[in-house]
């Protein structure tokens, strides 16, 4: 696949690629630096309202990488508020026909086209159930907006490409916003503030995940805890939808309640640090795995000092970056995965 050079209008940039795929990552801080502008008014307010009204609960609302990027979101409101998260079956309601009690719920839908009909009947479900529910979404036009209480754009743009990027950055950028806006947090709010700095830098930070690192491995496991076990799904999922890679997802500690005897079999361990509160003991379990002679593909956040809420989404703006490539190098074509299409329409 030749190499090709596109203008950016938005940007006003030239950006180098060999996909839409790459290109589209790279757009990620400057989509998200508008979105945090536009945003705020809403967030600002959306805050007020939690603090005023704390959820009983937040249930999240998302399939694929929308769902994945809920399971970041269920760490970061536990850890920040303390309030209970987990994520729901969208197919309770759509094919089960159930109705939950969902009285004084946050309820937070996440979509990257809002059209789904198993995600438009689980919001629908839920504000019927006394929820107030909250829409995370890219497609400002779409259907969830007559359904939700709030629709919070994601701003992320036009996504050709079928594997996300941005769109799922943008996600955790809003979420970021939003839990930062609720708690009134003032470091995370400085963080949030810096975040498309961070992300720039982190486009031309080196790179970290190489072709020849991944050349001949059919199977893999992606391991990190906490925020950073939060983005190994995404990870996971985009080594296998573009470039055709078994990789699954695990919490560095539930990873040795089983699965860890696999290492003997030479295993390839994609190693996720984020240091945080969890660091020292996800260390260990990877010093474990060493020992036990697993190969491990060592990612990074690629600079220092970055908040350790916001660290997650440094690393896996380079991944993006790098995963491309790795596909490319493998004769996959990452734009179009076969068998995939950009919206799933689910029930």
């Amino acid at each position: 696949m030749a190499e090709a050079t596109q203008v950016d209008s938005a940007m006003g940039t030239r950006v180098m690629g060999t996909t839409v795929m790459e290109s589209e990552a790279r757009e990620a801080p400057d989509r998200i630096a508008e979105q945090l502008q536009n945003n705020a008014p809403i967030m600002a307010e959306l805050g007020e309202r939690l603090r005023r009204q704390p959820p009983r609960f937040v249930m999240i609302v998302g399939r694929g990488s929308s769902d994945h990027a809920g399971v970041f979101a269920k760490y970061l409101i536990e850890i920040e508020t303390g309030t209970p998260t987990f994520a729901a079956a969208p197919s309770v309601s759509s094919v089960y026909g159930r109705k939950l009690k969902l009285e004084n719920a946050l309820v937070l839908v996440i979509s990257q086209s809002g059209r789904s009909p198993d995600i438009l009947a689980q919001a629908r479900m839920a504000k019927e159930a006394g929820a107030y529910v909250v829409a995370l979404v890219n497609d400002e036009s779409a259907p969830i907006g007559d359904i939700a209480d709030l629709l919070v754009p994601l701003k992320a743009g036009p996504e050709k490409a079928v594997a996300a990027t941005k769109s799922y950055l943008a996600t955790l950028s809003a979420v970021l916003q939003l839990v930062a806006n609720w708690t009134q947090d003032a470091q995370l709010l400085s963080a949030i503030e810096t975040l498309p700095q961070t992300l720039r830098d982190a486009v031309n930070s080196d790179i970290q995940l190489r072709p020849e690192d991944v050349a001949a491995v059919k199977n893999l496991v992606v391991l990190g805890r906490g925020p950073g076990y939060g983005i190994t799904r995404e990870l996971a999922l985009k080594l296998k939808e573009v470039c055709n890679i078994h990789a699954e997802s695990f919490s560095s500690a539930e990873f040795l309640h089983g699965p860890v005897t696999l290492v003997e079999q030479k295993l390839t361990v994609v190693n996720v640090p984020i240091e945080d509160e969890s660091y020292e003991a996800h260390s260990e379990q990877i010093a474990d795995i060493i020992r036990r002679g697993g190969t491990l593909v060592n990612l990074h956040v690629p600079s220092k000092g970055i908040h350790p809420r916001v660290a997650p989404l440094a690393l896996l703006q380079r991944f993006y970056i790098d995963v491309a490539h790795v596909a490319v190098s493998r004769g996959i074509n990452p734009d179009e995965p076969a068998g995939l299409k950009k919206v799933t329409q689910t029930r």
